[in-house]
């Protein structure tokens, strides 16, 4: 792939899917800008270890639902980098188990609008402005849109609304050779998922998918990577559902 020299974002990059994916673009030659929110220590590990791997890496915090700190990171990662390249919009947040829309109370409601939806829309503003030509935009969005499981509608309606954008958001890119894709991953086995399920929970959502497993983060990030390369550049306006055939 043709990526020496270009930079990217990986928004929520200090542990999980995130972390993987700043590691795999930095294996193929990303510059990589290690986003979070947090988890200083976890996301300068996440650096160390690209480097260690010769690659190159800088942690930048920003909370993806506050514009002025998104913009901020987007000045930091061209002055440190001489611009940007890729954004990958992986910065998200679950509820905590399953959530009926009756029981949903408004801090909850407000909080998944404000990461999962409100942060994707300050980056892609953000990133029309600052990204350069031939650039690459990857949206997360989940297999919980299809499933329509209860419990998750808000959750499920933020991912939906982050499809719709990306679908309308690559169209107003025209000209810009730019592409915007999204990936739905179905259960993958993080920290973040794996939180406030039971055993039984986790093991029913194992084998819902033919493949009979979990996904794990690596098999995310090599999907990223691929809407990432060159290999995809005939691809755009599309949500890639990466969940073992679960939908």
């Amino acid at each position: 792939m043709t990526t020496q020299a270009k930079v990217a974002i990986v928004t929520g990059a200090s542990r999980g899917i995130g972390a993987s994916i700043a590691k795999r673009l930095a294996a193929d030659g990303f510059a990589v800008v290690v986003n979070y929110a947090g988890r200083a220590a976890d996301a300068q590990d996440v650096v160390a270890s690209i480097e260690a791997a010769g690659g190159r890496a800088t942690a930048i915090q920003a909370d993806v639902s506050v514009p002025a700190q998104v913009a901020a990171m987007f000045d930091q990662a061209v002055t440190l980098f001489g611009g940007v390249d890729v954004v990958v919009n992986n910065a998200g947040i679950m509820q905590p188990g399953l959530v009926p829309l009756v029981d949903t109370d408004d801090a909850l409601f407000d909080r998944l609008i404000a990461i999962n939806l409100k942060g994707t829309f300050n980056t892609l503003r953000v990133a029309a402005k600052k990204l350069r030509s031939g650039g690459r935009i990857v949206n997360f969005s989940s297999s919980a849109t299809a499933l329509a499981m209860p419990g998750y509608s808000v959750y499920a309606a933020t991912k939906s609304a982050v499809e719709t954008m990306t679908n309308i958001f690559a169209k107003e890119l025209r000209g810009r050779n730019i592409t915007v894709n999204a990936v739905a991953p179905g259960p993958t086995a993080t920290e973040l998922f794996l939180k406030d399920k039971t055993p039984e929970q986790i093991e029913r959502l194992a084998k819902m998918p033919p493949l009979e497993r979990l996904g794990q983060p690596d098999d995310i990030s090599a999907v990223v990577a691929f809407l990432a390369s060159d290999a995809a550049s005939w691809v755009d306006g599309q949500t890639l559902r990466v969940n073992g055939g679960i939908i």
